[in-house]
């Protein structure tokens, strides 16, 4: 512990800290009993309960030890009990496409059909996390991943199963008073130069750095903790009215936005000094998944960043306000998640009779014991890493389980998880096929929940939470405004309140390196990163953005919870993406085929990282089935 960790409070017990490290584990999986340590919280008193565990969560330890043995190690995973089990369907992954490929079997094949849904994970849903919080008051809800209905995008088939789980899109919106880092009443957004990174605190109050006008932003410049040099230029490129572009004709124009980083146009077109780019550097990485460095100009404008006034003003470089509407659950797209698994379980929701509001799912009780019960149709097996698919009279699925391996068998599977994961599942797979999955790289992601004593701090500050630029984190902003069902709580300051930060993880490399390189190196990074060194870095920005106002760190933290995944944003087809991977036939296209008696669902199987995405595929993939 550094000496001004004590300041920060980090030497407090607010929560269950991770108690084993992550790195190193890949030896441990089948030794360690998960199911029986997940069972309890820490005083062993509660029920098994995932949504409410803070500390290290979204991949947590147990969860992918298994997986990075047989993938990075090779390791044999042989002498599998079989179990005395037979189904009609195996899903291997609980998240939404797999939960989805389940309702759609069974939509097809009738409600007697025999499933059996395997995830390594202690809770289901995938990146659709609920992270429940009873620390200093009454329930307050929060996601730890996957948030938003991009209804405007959504297919025909994705309408119909929202509309099936009885989801109501207007009524949700009707209620939904959430603005992310827009002004909330007397609340108000800011830019955060924290200390960590600038030596000094520097807060500008109703400041942001995206889809403001550029002149606008200029006038706050001159507090910019950043060298006069970079300020003077950065000025001078946010006031220029010159057509960087004039000479092109539009198709040379539009070529150009798309094949030049975003960055490189900041430094060649207007001499920006690397000071100034990091200004910009994490802004879009909450809709790419990828630093400015990574994108190119026009991925940057459709996210907000300067840039438009001195290209010609592309044609619409941002989306229609109708495109972007979203509607939302207070605990994200779990609740999406927890109404599959109650139309495939119902027992699973016992307070939950027919007829029932469906929006009544975000406070209803779950009972996980009726998950895997043998009496039900369908079975939702937790805490279960398969290592091994194969075609046979139907398909044989190992499974790592609580120490044990286990074999079971069914008509048919849907491989729902990771698709990098499926060449080491399923090693007879023709080799082109398995060179294409292996290209589906995620980009990592993390999504922090901090639950804070009370609001007062921001109230005093007139904030509602900070963009930080070139700070670890991407931003910091109260959750609050999303009420649906029996949940609705309302924002008073003296209550605890809920603090979300949220980034994608960039990890250091060269520029020269590829996107997938650079992927992989900042997942690396993230594992190998403890629970401790994740709450240091909240704790601080906390302290530098509230702090004014009165918060201290040691005294006015309740919980935290890190929502990790190595494997987050489904690799989508950016314009600077790697040349093997934008390339026809697309890899996920050729990736995705179905081999036998098995069909492959997941996001990255549209390579796109949107829950409606996820459920087209499940559609896809039951319906390959079929023929």
């Amino acid at each position: 512990m550094q000496p001004s960790d004590r300041d920060l409070g980090l030497h407090r017990s607010i929560t269950r800290r991770d108690f084993v490290h992550d790195v190193g584990l890949a030896g441990l999986g089948l030794a360690l009993p998960w199911p029986g340590f997940a069972h309890h919280t820490a005083d062993g008193s509660a029920p098994y309960y995932p949504p409410t565990l803070t500390g290290l969560r979204g991949s947590h330890a147990g969860a992918f030890e298994v997986a990075h043995a047989l993938a990075r190690e090779g390791k044999r995973f042989d002498d599998a009990q079989p179990l005395d089990e037979s189904y009609d369907l195996i899903v291997v992954g609980g998240g939404i496409s797999g939960l989805a490929a389940a309702y759609y079997y069974r939509k097809l094949h009738g409600p007697q059909s025999r499933i059996l849904i395997l995830d390594n994970h202690d809770d289901f849903g995938g990146h659709a996390k609920r992270n429940e919080f009873h620390q200093g008051g009454p329930m307050r809800l929060a996601w730890g991943g996957t948030v938003n209905m991009e209804y405007p995008k959504f297919s025909e088939i994705v309408h119909g199963l929202i509309r099936e789980l009885g989801i109501d899109i207007p009524r949700l919106r009707e209620n939904y008073a959430f603005k992310w880092m827009g002004a909330d009443g007397d609340l108000q957004p800011a830019l955060l130069f924290n200390r960590g990174r600038y030596g000094c605190d520097v807060l500008l109050r109703g400041v942001t750095l995206d889809d403001v006008e550029p002149r606008e932003l200029a006038t706050h410049v001159d507090a910019f903790p950043i060298d006069a040099d970079a300020r003077a230029k950065l000025k001078a490129f946010l006031l220029s009215d010159r057509d960087v572009l004039a000479s092109k004709s539009p198709e040379e124009r539009d070529a150009w936005l798309h094949r030049t980083r975003y960055t490189d146009f900041l430094r060649e077109h207007f001499g920006l000094p690397e000071a100034a780019i990091q200004v910009f550097s994490s802004a879009p990485s909450g809709f790419w998944g990828l630093p400015a460095e990574s994108l190119s100009v026009m991925e940057c404008l459709w996210s907000g960043l300067p840039g438009a006034h001195v290209l010609g003003a592309p044609d619409d470089p941002g989306q229609a306000d109708e495109d972007r509407a979203t509607a939302m659950f207070p605990d994200g797209n779990s609740s999406i998640a927890r109404l599959l698994v109650r139309s495939l379980i119902p027992a699973s929701f016992p307070d939950m009779a027919a007829g029932t509001d469906p929006h009544s799912v975000v406070t209803a009780r779950l009972d996980y014991s009726a998950l895997d019960a043998p009496v039900s149709p369908v079975r939702l097996r937790l805490n279960s890493t398969v290592v091994h698919v194969a075609n046979g009279a139907g398909v044989d699925v190992t499974y790592a389980q609580g120490g044990a391996l286990r074999r079971v068998q069914s008509k048919q599977a849907v491989l729902a998880c990771y698709n990098a994961i499926i060449p080491h599942l399923a090693p007879e797979m023709p080799a082109e096929q398995k060179a294409a999955l292996a290209k589906a790289v995620k980009r990592p992601m993390l999504v922090v929940n901090t639950v804070l004593r009370n609001g007062e701090a921001l109230q005093k500050l007139g904030i509602k939470g900070a963009q930080l630029p070139g700070s670890f984190l991407q931003d910091v902003f109260l959750v609050t405004g999303i009420n649906v069902g029996d949940y609705r709580p309302k924002w008073r300051p003296g209550d605890a309140c809920v603090m979300q930060s949220f980034a994608s993880f960039n990890g250091p490399m060269p520029a020269a390196a590829n996107i997938a390189d650079q992927t992989r190196a900042a997942r690396a990074q993230m594992l190998a990163m403890s629970f401790e060194d994740y709450e240091r870095e909240v704790r601080s920005v906390l302290a530098s953005l509230l702090g004014p106002g009165g918060f201290d760190p040691a005294r006015d933290v309740l919980a935290i919870t890190v929502n990790r995944w190595p494997h987050g944003y489904a690799r989508d087809h950016t314009d600077l993406e790697d040349a093997d991977w934008n390339t026809e036939p697309r890899p996920e296209t050729v990736a995705r085929q179905r081999f036998g008696n098995i069909a492959i669902a997941n996001s990255d199987a549209g390579a796109d990282a949107y829950t409606h995405v996820a459920i087209d595929q499940a559609w896809r993939a039951i319906n390959e089935l079929r023929q």
